[in-house]
């Protein structure tokens, strides 16, 4: 039942995160706000967001090992999850990066 729960909880956190992300979605011609965050601040959120989710993660293991009341295996699995899954989604996202800067210098000029 646990289970069933946190499963609940991560895809509507997942749902919140999507919906969050498509509101922020603008037309690519559109010039820039004032203010707005350039792209390598983004990115830079981005990496820094994995990070800090890699560093709960592990936080989250060390105080179960060590016995920690309070803490729960699913917890642990779960947030190990979240880790695992942003640090390939963002390493997806580098190889998309890599890729369309290749193609673009060998375009012709």
């Amino acid at each position: 039942m646990s289970q069933g729960v946190e499963f609940n909880r991560l895809m509507l956190e997942m749902r919140s995160m999507q919906a969050e992300a498509m509101a922020r979605q603008k037309p690519v011609a559109s010039t820039p706000e004032p203010g707005a965050p350039s792209f390598s601040e983004m990115l830079g959120q981005a990496v820094g967001k994995v990070h800090e989710t890699q560093q709960a993660s592990s936080k989250l293991a060390e105080a179960f090992e060590v016995g920690k009341s309070g803490v729960d295996l699913t917890d642990v699995m779960i947030a190990s999850q979240k880790a695992s899954v942003s640090f390939q989604a963002m390493t997806q996202v580098r190889n998309k990066l890599v890729q369309a800067y290749q193609d673009i210098m060998q375009m012709p000029v």
